[in-house]
């Protein structure tokens, strides 16, 4: 059965990291605010240098993201525990992980820190999000996709994100979440009556994937990115929401990582979303066997 969202029984101690977590989560959102002002003034600059701008937007994302994940580690004492490949440091790559909750995002994040690309994240992301304050003004000038879940709509925004990257030679780890959702337990049956109208296999721990952004992010950044990252978070006692997980209440997430160089892939559309299907049915066995286990294979 699925993980269900994990349950905080109110005490005094989660009191008291409820109080806390609010204090410092308050301060590093007045930081962002901060930070979107710098921001704005970069665009003085982007007329005469686009590579300083950019750099001032890189910097200013990699410094409040890394914020957050040194809070996690260190206020919070929440440990990502890593296995399967090592990737190396500075890579390009497209990564496809599962989407359970918004802590997914913290934990990618996380491996970025410790890979040297983490004012290099990219995610699609929902269109209205870029008229908020703070994280969606912040996505907005570093570049992001923004999609309104329609293809037809959406193809050109994507289309001239990739083409950016790739002109401007940019160092890049293009987040596609390929479910194109957060999981919930309605919207697993639904995947797996489509699977089983296709013939394919129900999945039980993830969503079908939506092909169409991982074929067209490989297609245009092959060549620029040389690897594909498959990520597979796994939740020990229950799926934390993004306040339990900033309030310091999961003490371990678990993050399996397979490394696939770009030249492995096919290149057709239809061969390369065949691909994407396989790498899903291999993440519904592993957290199959993670949630028997508790861990995933590998050191």
């Amino acid at each position: 059965m699925p993980l269900g969202p994990l349950k905080t029984p109110w005490t005094p101690r989660r009191a008291w990291q409820v109080t806390r977590g609010v204090v410092v989560w308050t301060v590093l959102v007045a930081i962002l605010l901060l930070f979107n002002l710098i921001q704005i003034a970069s665009f003085l600059i982007r007329p005469f240098s686009r590579k300083a701008f950019r750099t001032i937007n890189t910097t200013v994302a990699g410094v409040w993201w890394t914020a957050c994940v040194v809070v996690a580690r260190s206020l919070n004492g929440t440990r990502i525990l890593i296995t399967g490949d090592d990737v190396p440091d500075r890579e390009n790559a497209i990564l496809t992980p599962n989407h359970q909750e918004m802590p997914d995002i913290t934990v990618i994040m996380d491996l970025a820190v410790r890979k040297h690309r983490i004012g290099h994240l990219k995610f699609f992301v929902k269109d209205v999000l870029k008229w908020t304050p703070g994280v969606g003004w912040g996505m907005y000038f570093l570049g992001f996709p923004f999609l309104k879940r329609d293809w037809t709509r959406d193809r050109d925004s994507i289309v001239r994100t990739f083409r950016s990257i790739v002109d401007e030679r940019l160092p890049v780890w293009m987040v596609i979440f390929p479910e194109g959702t957060r999981f919930r337990p309605h919207k697993l049956e639904r995947s797996r009556r489509l699977a089983e109208g296709h013939g394919f296999t129900p999945p039980r721990h993830v969503l079908l994937p939506r092909p169409r952004g991982f074929v067209a992010a490989v297609q245009a950044l092959r060549g620029h990115v040389t690897a594909v990252y498959d990520l597979t978070i796994g939740y020990e006692e229950g799926v934390p929401k993004l306040a339990q997980y900033i309030t310091g209440v999961v003490p371990r997430v678990h993050l399996h990582v397979r490394r696939y160089p770009i030249e492995s892939l096919p290149e057709s559309g239809r061969d390369l979303a065949l691909w994407l299907r396989t790498r899903f049915e291999e993440k519904d066995l592993l957290l199959d066997r993670f949630y028997e286990t508790g861990e995933f294979p590998g050191t």
